[in-house]
């Protein structure tokens, strides 16, 4: 069973007096229903599980009145000895919540009620095209809402027998800038290229861990990609439906460019903003990208100078962007025989690491030719991150670097196939460690 950091989430949410009804959103397959299902098995004494996809017919129990006795009662005629409600040791799991938008209103009776503990998880909830399927009301301050990515490298680390006295000690020799003994050096540079190609899929991961087929692997991957290409098609608007699909296809052409700003040109001849830019929000909207935003200055706060009309698309998942690439990829990233497509694999690599670890992500360009691949808050500063996977030029950041009184910036981060070292205001540190920049 694969080890989750939702999970502390939940019991510190079940913890909290007077809790709130909870939605957990995430893109598809990666893992929501299975890890509440735990939680509950757990920490309640009953759980009343429905799945709004699977069994439509649960949709009607909250098309009429929504008082929490009256839904209890349709729940336990449906459902019989599967439906227990018993106070402050119930917890009713709305699954695929996005088919039944009176279920999601109806999180403030059971708020205002407060016998049963609710969660909702939800893969499309908000995205355009759902159109009749709106909530009537969303419960606005009657609900808490989470994300949930795909595993993280962490996460991924536990799966394969990582502890975490090793991952203490890593972060041990981050504070004190002391280089990782070789032996641990190199299989966390094992890790990392595994982790690159198979990602955090909960299914991927599983199948990784207990097979260490590869085939397996890119196979769950592609299947899931289709599925999220067949949700495009099922629940976008008609009009979107095409372009949903060309703006998704589009990425690893997008990241192939020595200027990896997105651009709708890229993505078909022809194309503006204002035709593709709702269906480049709905994919986000559903999980599946985030953006990097360029900022106009590198200073403090960085949301606050993102230039918001230019950025990049990254893949939430490393494993998913990768299994979008031509077949034996894989292979030449675990053999470490890739060229110039090196640049854009690893960046996509430190996007997924950045983004899971809750980052918002931003970069540096100029017209100019200066560019820094990343930029964040770190120890209260802005700071250059460079991932060097195919050379260490770090012309442009040392540039910003000389220049203080322009650019307000005096550190850089160097992350690539390196071992802990630092050389004035330059931090080298191995890729692998990129998920302990965590003090901002």
């Amino acid at each position: 069973m694969l080890r989750r950091k939702i999970e502390k989430t939940l019991l510190d949410w079940k913890n909290t007096p007077n809790h709130k009804p909870l939605i957990l959103k995430g893109c598809r397959q990666c893992g929501k229903t299975y890890s509440v299902l735990e939680f509950a098995k757990k920490n309640y004494a009953h759980t009343v599980y429905l799945n709004f996809f699977e069994n439509p017919q649960f949709v009607s129990v909250f098309s009429g009145s929504l008082e929490v006795d009256n839904i209890t009662m349709l729940l336990s005629a449906l459902m019989g000895q599967d439906a227990v409600f018993e106070s402050g040791k119930t917890l009713l799991v709305l699954d695929e919540i996005q088919d039944c938008p009176d279920a999601r209103t109806a999180l403030k009776f059971f708020k205002l009620d407060g016998r049963y503990d609710v969660i909702g998880t939800g893969s499309l909830l908000g995205v355009k095209g759902y159109g009749s399927k709106e909530p009537k009301s969303i419960p606005v301050g009657y609900e808490t809402v989470l994300d949930m990515s795909p595993l993280d490298f962490e996460e991924f680390l536990w799966a394969n027998g990582i502890t975490e006295q090793v991952i203490a000690f890593l972060r041990q020799c981050l504070q004190n800038g002391t280089p990782v003994p070789e032996a641990l050096h190199q299989r966390m540079r094992e890790l990392l290229l595994q982790y690159t190609v198979v990602g955090g899929m909960p299914d991927a991961v599983q199948t990784f861990v207990n097979t260490k087929r590869m085939d397996e692997v890119l196979q769950i991957q592609r299947d899931i990609v289709r599925s999220y290409e067949d949700d495009m098609v099922k629940y976008a608007d008609r009009k979107d439906k095409a372009v949903i699909r060309e703006c998704f296809q589009s990425i690893p052409k997008q990241l192939s460019k020595e200027n990896k700003k997105f651009q709708y040109s890229v993505v078909k001849k022809g194309a503006t903003a204002s035709r593709f830019a709702g269906s480049l929000q709905w994919i986000e909207d559903a999980g599946i990208i985030t953006r990097c935003y360029n900022l106009s200055i590198t200073e403090l706060p960085l949301d606050g100078n993102a230039d918001q009309d230019v950025f990049k698309v990254y893949m939430k998942d490393t494993g998913l962007f990768v299994s979008m690439l031509e077949d034996g990829t894989q292979f030449d990233i675990l053999q470490g025989n890739l060229l110039g497509y090196k640049g854009a694999i690893f960046e996509g690599l430190v996007a997924d690491i950045f983004s899971k670890m809750g980052r918002k992500l931003y970069y540096f360009h100029k017209d100019s030719g200066l560019e820094v691949d990343f930029i964040i808050r770190f120890h209260g500063e802005c700071t250059l991150v460079e991932v060097k996977a195919v050379s260490g030029n770090t012309k442009s950041s040392k540039t910003i670097l000389r220049h203080p009184e322009k650019y307000h910036v005096y550190h850089l981060i160097k992350l690539g196939d390196y071992n802990i070292g630092r050389e004035e205001q330059i931090l080298t540190l191995p890729l692998y460690m990129a998920f302990l920049l965590t003090d901002v």
